[in-house]
């Protein structure tokens, strides 16, 4: 077997020492051993926070009227749910309360549940609040007004009134957004279809915070962008402190399922005429054979072993150019 010797002088300086000095003290050549590494390939890919369009909730009466007091009067203000966020005036859910009243009544001199049970859901079908309701019947009265309370907590995106205004029925008056889950989406072009399909363990990584946000909920959309080749892919990511906010950049770290490889450092191993080659440590020190090994990336700083060497063998780890050198000079290529 052909053995890659070190430059004949090296051998002549360790015998003329006195402290006789290694080949790798003279020339810091450093040796690693090839591995089995268990884990995943990652690629990275950027996207973008969206809202959760599950959490969007529009505020849109079933009735029209006239704003008489207004509490969420600022875009984007947080409010929790149950917390007013407007009172009005409205001659149709004003004539509904009467009805209800005027049934109620009604039933205490004749026996006619049916009616009574009619006007109370005609309240609710105009969406009424229940408390509100209920108190048509528990102070015998009529208020002349109407609140509208928050269904849920959320931020004001969108805010179509002001004090004062009218409005008709159907119009959207709030748009409220629930960040507590959020979306980001990222595009992912068509040759990496399968990848993502096998992929299962997802890392968002953003500039505004060092949190690592971990997932595996994704949803690829069914529909590619013909212009750019590309599929949206959609991540789920939990957001109870409400630190990402919707228009945040974001890179995303997608990792397939973690497999046992046989590896080398990218340092280890040299290209030279379209073929890659790694330099096994031989029997005698300052001994070194060029192997030529079938490699792919594992990340950028590591290779997959596919062939030429197993697991345990020792070869260099740097000075390649070197070996490379005197490889070519003793024509073991």
């Amino acid at each position: 077997m052909k053995k890659l010797l070190l430059l004949p002088f090296i051998l002549a300086t360790l015998l003329l020492a006195k402290e006789k000095p290694t080949v790798e003290q003279l020339f810091s050549v450093q040796t690693v051993k090839v591995k089995k590494e268990t884990t995943s390939h990652a690629k990275k890919n950027y996207g973008f926070v969206v809202a959760d369009q599950a959490r969007i909730y529009d505020i849109s009466p079933r009735f029209g009227g006239f704003i008489e007091k207004l509490y969420a009067d600022k875009i984007y203000m947080y409010v929790k749910k149950g917390e007013p966020l407007v009172t009005l005036y409205s001659p149709e859910v004003y004539k509904a309360k009467e009805d209800y009243l005027n049934s109620y009544r009604y039933t205490k001199v004749r026996d006619n549940k049916g009616m009574l049970k009619s006007a109370k859901r005609k309240l609710q079908l105009l969406g009424i609040n229940a408390r509100e309701i209920a108190n048509v019947l528990k102070k015998r009265r009529l208020s002349r007004t109407t609140t509208i309370y928050a269904p849920v907590s959320g931020y004001i995106f969108a805010k179509n009134i002001v004090n004062g205004a009218a409005f008709n029925a159907k119009e959207k008056l709030f748009e409220i957004v629930n960040l507590d889950s959020v979306w980001v989406e990222t595009k992912i072009f068509e040759d990496d279809l399968k990848w993502i399909k096998d992929a299962d363990d997802f890392e968002v990584h953003l500039k505004t915070t060092s949190k690592v946000y971990k997932t595996n909920n994704k949803l690829l959309y069914p529909n590619l962008d013909p212009k750019e080749a590309t599929l949206t892919m959609r991540l789920t990511l939990k957001n109870r402190d409400h630190s990402l906010f919707p228009g945040m950049y974001a890179n995303v770290i997608s990792k397939d399922k973690a497999k046992t490889y046989l590896t080398l450092p990218q340092s280890a191993v040299i290209r030279k005429n379209g073929k890659y080659y790694a330099f096994m440590v031989g029997e005698y020190e300052g001994e070194y054979e060029p192997v030529e090994v079938s490699v792919k990336p594992l990340n950028n700083q590591t290779y997959i072993i596919l062939g030429g060497l197993n697991a345990g063998d020792e070869v260099v780890n740097n000075s390649l150019f070197m070996m490379d050198s005197d490889a070519q000079i003793n024509g073991l290529y």
